[in-house]
């Protein structure tokens, strides 16, 4: 028994460890204070840059004038304000789950920090100026406050819970400006600094001292996240003034505080020691609690200083190394999180993108502060700054899946790459992320002045020196960064894109829900056009994580451009482990050369779990010319134990307007109704759709979603839909795209402006009925290429046949054949088609396309393709001659002419 005891606990530590390297530590660290931002060795530097550099003189007397407005009262004035258990000297907080309940507990010696109403900011009650407050304020009825939710915003007095951060925020702004005297005095050694930052740091740390972790009435997951002075250890802001603070005034303190220094210590110590036993491992949270955790480290002393021998060799080693239940080490992180294949980071392109920039800024504190290439450490740091692009639509804006909001690509991991690389002569990497930077961010390769923005900030002084890049080095192409498909498993996302030029090229980014901050969507897409992602994920909402509206809506089902079944379709957000399965797909993910590059596919599946329902959806974008094309959406769903009552085909567009009618033309008659409900027992976030109207039809349906653009070239997005029986279809208004609502560039106000919302709904199964749908984006002075969109049956044992022929105005006759049945055999016409999706393309100039996707069989007319295994083969005549590629050998037949062919590229016959 003990035997398994000792197997099963030594198992579990080696998961815990995982495989994760062992970075050394330095040998010898730097001794005195400051040592974070600068050194005492760096202060004549400094007081150098004071005196000579107009910016930094400018900052530096706005910062002393924004300070003496405290200094040149008496220091009491200011520390008063600190929000504190003035009176009742609590020790113990408790709380039940995201709230404040009460303080309790023995009397602490001295007064202790009082602690935040809420997890979240949410409140009606307005934050006070410090003029404001009343000095040691504590109070049982709670905070005296403006109530901003009702007219005049009277004063009133509101409960600690019902105040959200509000506490928080005043002792961070106190302790901001104490941190700022301690730098006045350490640059100026005038006393007046020095009592100020001593009395609000002493009063506030001797606080913390006293305070126990808070207690979770409730017992629940709360408990785990909880810090001294928030409820997130994510959130606990107080320490980024704090620590500079205590580094800067070190000297100060010895000496007038020599007593306490084990009290300041010990107090950090609790921090550090809480943020390591409590908050997330496995995403972006890991990553901020190392940055507080080695921020500690940093101005402690040597192990052998403390009795418990932890010292700043003790919480690096944390950082770098140890990990625990609920703190995992930078290298344990990394091997957990990022994809080794791709590079790609286990969250939405938002929260990812934010983590790979942790990790360049955490190579670049550990090689300025002890020489550790953290890069070497970790390789896959480097693949993952260079994966970013991959998340760029081709207005170079970012993906919107997830708890994203989309913007440009951040470019400062570029700069922190090409750092590492200079400082430990890494040529190629140099090479590579300064084509980089220089190609997102053109500005810094500019050597003019970057101090005209500078914030009146400690740290404006200290900021890392300017980046020399090697002029020699010229910007890279966007080509070189993006691929036609990318496919990233750990978070079930998969991109289609015909090239990256702003107008013109088309993207679908699809995916579904794995990985941490995910939607339940399903099998959800974004679609781009013209400039702009058209058919946009929906966001996080205006209240983020807490709010109603992202718990109902915008995390769910109906927010998304994807299928819900019967009403119910649900599974947990925020982690999520529902990932879509990839079948098939052209060209492979991260193919560059040797590719035909007029279409692309890709074929997933879906089990949705609420309604135990099979889904698959089959997407593809056609080339039709160098400034055309247009999108397939084939969406196939069923329940896998029948009882179907309704598939909804959810699509929501930007715009101001959008008109739904037959595809002829002519007028549904759609009528107001209340249908999309939750009455029945759907889901809540159907009452969030409002403005219905629908009509019960079997025709074949044409809706355009239209944004008003400011210089008249309004866009469009044109939808074709098939028609089927026992089909409604709805036009609706959904809440504001949130996730767009801080894009830069926008052509009308996002925040004010409802979702157009298309839905059709199937009654019963869609799988033989599927929602099958041409997409192609417009705008006026590019007017709509397609014709007109037809649909065709086919002789075949597939019940879910869908045969689709796209006529366009260029003189191009597109057949699309799609079945879930890769091997039964659909003919129409002169076609033949075993495979999962097939195109022929036909010009009237004579070019022509055959395209099987997934497939064994294409024949048509002359030409006849034939694989004994499932296949992608494009065949292609240009200008006359014949052009050809394969991914398994197949035998080809033109005319007359037969050829035996190896998986080849695409090259000429």
């Amino acid at each position: 028994m003990k035997t398994k005891i000792f197997f099963a606990l030594f198992t579990f530590l080696f998961v815990l460890q995982g495989v994760a390297q062992h970075i050394s530590l330095p040998s010898k660290m730097l001794e005195g204070h400051p040592r974070i931002l600068t050194t005492s060795a760096e202060r004549k530097a400094t007081l150098n840059l004071l005196q000579e550099e107009p910016w930094a003189k400018e900052i530096f007397l706005k910062l002393k004038q924004r300070t003496d407005v405290y200094a040149d009262r008496s220091p009491e004035w200011l520390t008063s304000r600190l929000q504190m258990y003035w009176k009742s000297h609590a020790t113990d907080v408790y709380i039940k789950g995201e709230f404040y309940d009460h303080a309790g507990g023995a009397k602490a010696p001295a007064p202790t920090v009082q602690y935040v109403g809420a997890r979240s900011h949410a409140t009606n009650y307005g934050r006070p100026k410090l003029e404001d407050i009343q000095p040691y304020a504590e109070d049982a009825r709670g905070m005296e406050l403006r109530n901003n939710a009702l007219p005049d915003k009277p004063l009133e007095w509101a409960s600690i819970n019902k105040t959200g951060m509000t506490i928080a925020s005043i002792n961070v702004e106190i302790m901001g400006i104490a941190r700022d005297a301690a730098f006045l005095w350490w640059i100026t050694g005038e006393q007046k600094y020095a009592d100020l930052a001593t009395m609000a740091f002493d009063t506030y740390m001797t606080g913390i001292y006293y305070r126990n972790v808070p207690k979770d009435l409730n017992h629940g997951h709360q408990q785990t996240l909880v810090g001294m002075t928030t409820f997130e250890v994510i959130h606990e802001d107080a320490l980024n003034a704090l620590v500079p603070l205590y580094d800067f005034l070190y000297d100060y303190l010895k000496v007038h505080k020599a007593d306490k220094m084990d009290v300041y210590s010990a107090a950090l110590k609790k921090w550090a020691d809480n943020i390591i036993d409590n908050g997330v491992p496995h995403n972006n949270w890991n990553l901020i609690q190392a940055r507080f955790i080695m921020d500690i480290g940093l101005v402690l002393e040597d192990n052998r200083t403390y009795a418990d021998n932890k010292g700043r060799e003790y919480y690096l080693d944390c950082v770098l190394n140890q990990s625990s239940i609920r703190q995992w080490s930078l290298s344990h992180l990394a091997n957990y999180g990022f994809d080794e294949q791709t590079g790609i980071w286990a969250e939405c392109p938002g929260y990812s993108c934010n983590v790979v920039a942790d990790y360049a800024n955490f190579a670049n504190l550990i090689d300025r502060n002890w020489s550790i290439d953290l890069v070497k450490e970790i390789p896959v740091i480097e693949k993952a700054v260079a994966a970013t692009p991959q998340y760029l639509f081709p207005n170079r804006m970012i993906c919107g899946f997830g708890d994203t909001h989309p913007n440009y690509l951040r470019s400062d991991f570029f700069a922190r790459m090409v750092t590492n690389a200079q400082l430990h002569g890494k040529k190629v990497q140099e090479r590579r992320f300064t084509e980089m930077l220089k190609l997102f961010n053109p500005k810094a390769d500019v050597q003019g002045d970057n101090t005209k923005n500078m914030r009146v900030d400690v740290a404006s002084f200290f900021s890392d020196k300017p980046l020399k890049l090697n002029e020699k080095i010229q910007a890279g192409k966007i080509e070189d960064y993006v691929t036609p498909t990318f496919y990233a498993p750990n978070v079930s996302w998969f991109v289609q894109r015909n090239g990256m030029n702003p107008q013109h090229s088309l993207m679908i980014s699809q995916n579904a829900s794995e990985g941490n901050h995910m939607h339940a969507n399903g099998i959800s897409m974004e679609l781009y056009g013209k400039g702009f992602v058209l058919g946009p994920d929906a966001g996080i909402g205006l209240t983020l994580y807490s709010g109603l509206d992202y718990q109902e809506y915008y995390g769910q089902f109906p927010s998304h451009n994807t299928v819900c079944v019967d009403g119910i379709s649900s599974y947990p957000i925020m982690k999520s482990n529902h990932s879509f399965d990839l079948h098939a797909c052209y060209p492979a993910p991260e193919q560059k050369e040797g590719l035909y590059k007029g279409i692309s596919y890709s074929d997933v599946s879906f089990r949705e779990p609420e309604s135990c329902a099979d889904q698959t959806r089959l997407m593809s974008i056609v080339t039709t010319g160098p400034q055309t094309g247009y999108y397939v959406d084939i969406f196939r769903s069923k329940k896998e134990q029948g009882g179907d009552k309704m598939h909804d085909y959810f699509y929501h567009n930007l715009g101001q307007s959008m008109t739904l009618t037959a595809a002829d033309g002519s007028d549904l008659n759609l009528q107001p109704t209340e249908e999309l409900a939750f009455a029945g027992g759907h889901l809540y976030a159907y009452s969030y759709i409002y403005d219905k109207k629908s009509v019960v039809t079997d025709k074949n349906v044409k809706a355009t979603f239209t944004i008003d653009m400011p210089e008249g070239n309004d866009i469009s997005m044109n939808l074709w839909m098939k028609g089927e029986k026992n089909r409604e279809v709805f036009t609706a208004l959904g809440p504001m795209c949130e996730g767009l609502n801080r894009a830069p560039g926008m052509p009308y106000s996002i925040k004010d402006q409802p979702t157009l919302t298309f839905v059709a709904r199937q009654k019963g199964e869609a799988w033989s009925r599927p929602f099958v749908s041409i997409f192609e984006p417009s705008s006026k002075n590019e007017p709509s290429n397609i014709a007109s969109v037809s649909y065709f049956d086919a002789q075949t044992t597939a019940k879910d046949f869908v045969g689709i022929c796209v006529a366009s105005k260029n003189g191009r006759i597109d057949y699309l054949f799609s079945q879930s049945d890769s091997k039964a055999e659909a003919t129409y016409d002169q076609f033949t088609v075993r495979g999962t999706y097939a195109v022929v393309g036909v010009s009237d100039n004579g070019d022509c396309v055959y395209f099987l996707a997934n497939g064994i069989t294409l024949k048509s007319g002359e030409v006849a393709i034939e694989s004994e295994i499932m296949s992608n083969v494009t065949v292609e005549k240009k200008a006359g001659r014949w052009y050809v590629t394969s991914s398994a050998p197949c035998t080809l037949t033109i005319g007359l002419k037969k050829y035996n062919l190896p998986a080849t590229t695409y090259k000429a016959l």
